[in-house]
């Protein structure tokens, strides 16, 4: 449950039974910083926003309840933990990952008393539909529909020295993501503004050029004069621009239409995101297979991140355990063979 604490650097003032006043002040600041300092300006920002970052809290709270288990992760328990064949194909490939976290190494060679860390294991999550073989008691049975997993993309960004940190961790990178989400609708609505403007702008410059284009210039050039209804229609226009401008209103409503982007969001963020825990039964194909299937198998539990925006993310993901031996060295740089490039 250190989810709730993540904001703070005292884990001793964890109350699991209430949102602390201080982790709320916390967070809201934290949102107003990400967003737009100037938030601050507008009276009771505290006030309007501090109801929509509590539910946002108590949200994760109750999504923290699927986090899946933690796992040791290393290729030497690759042969005996279900969940990490299912994730890869052979072992040495446990070390890959492991060796391509420059987060993990970092964090190791910051921290030289630890002899383990924890880390999120991402990695791309898809689900195949085809038709293979099943037994069926003692009869093979063929194109029988089957669902087929795949793991791919294996990451392992983010980590912290102990579980409960790296808890706190997610929590952070959740809060920040919803407020991204956020920014990207307040960037919507001011390019809606700026959309506006310009219209207004091109609508004006057009209205001269049709009023100059008089009858001397129509005579010399042989053009006929713009009908009075291309004026008026373009005047209909500009006249419903500016409205539209003026229901947005100035700098102060410009805030005020952020800060509400933010309540917004940060007050519904089942709308953005959601963890969705995972248990199959798999074979050693990664067939999932139901209960009444006398295949040989193994139960896997993960979880599924799925985040709704501009540009959709559905990761499946285990929290892991690594010993700092299990690190591989890093790589050397090949220096006669980058010569070449030089």
């Amino acid at each position: 449950m250190g989810i709730l604490d993540w904001f703070k650097n005292r884990p001793g003032q964890f109350d699991p039974q209430r949102i602390s006043a201080e982790t709320v002040q916390w967070a809201v600041e934290k949102a107003i910083t990400l967003t737009n300092p100037q938030l601050k300006l507008l009276p009771s920002y505290h006030k309007l926003l501090a109801p929509a970052v509590e539910t946002a809290i108590e949200f994760l709270r109750a999504q923290v309840s699927v986090l899946p288990a933690v796992h040791a992760l290393s290729p030497g328990h690759w042969s005996t933990d279900p969940a990490l064949r299912a994730f890869f194909v052979e072992a040495a490939d446990v070390g890959k990952v492991l060796g391509g976290s420059s987060n993990l190494r970092t964090l190791f060679d910051k921290h030289p008393e630890l002899d383990e860390a924890c880390v999120v294991l991402g990695m791309a999550f898809k689900e195949q539909h085809s038709f293979g073989m099943a037994l069926q008691g003692d009869t093979i049975q063929r194109d029988v529909a089957q669902i087929t997993v795949s793991f791919s993309d294996h990451r392992a960004r983010i980590c912290e020295r102990d579980e409960l940190l790296l808890r706190r961790l997610i929590g952070v990178e959740v809060f920040e993501y919803m407020v991204t989400q956020a920014l990207a609708e307040i960037g919507s609505a001011h390019n809606t503004r700026q959309e506006l403007q310009r219209d207004c702008t091109l609508i004006r410059a057009r209205l001269r050029l049709l009023q100059q284009h008089g009858p001397g210039l129509a005579s010399m050039f042989g053009v006929e004069p713009a009908e009075k209804s291309e004026q008026a229609r373009l005047d209909a226009e500009l006249l419903e621009n500016e409205r539209q401008l003026e229901t947005l209103g100035g700098i102060e409503s410009a805030l005020e239409m952020e800060l509400a982007c933010l309540q917004d969001v940060l007050g519904n963020p089942q709308r953005y995101l959601q963890f969705l825990p995972q248990r199959l039964r798999l074979s050693p194909m990664n067939v999932v297979l139901d209960e009444s299937s006398a295949d040989q198998s193994a139960i896997v539990d993960f979880a599924v991140f799925e985040a709704q925006g501009k540009q959709p993310i559905r990761r499946a993901f285990i929290l892991a355990r690594v010993a700092r031996s299990e690190m591989p060295p890093p790589k050397k740089m090949d220096i006669d063979n980058a010569a070449r490039y030089l």
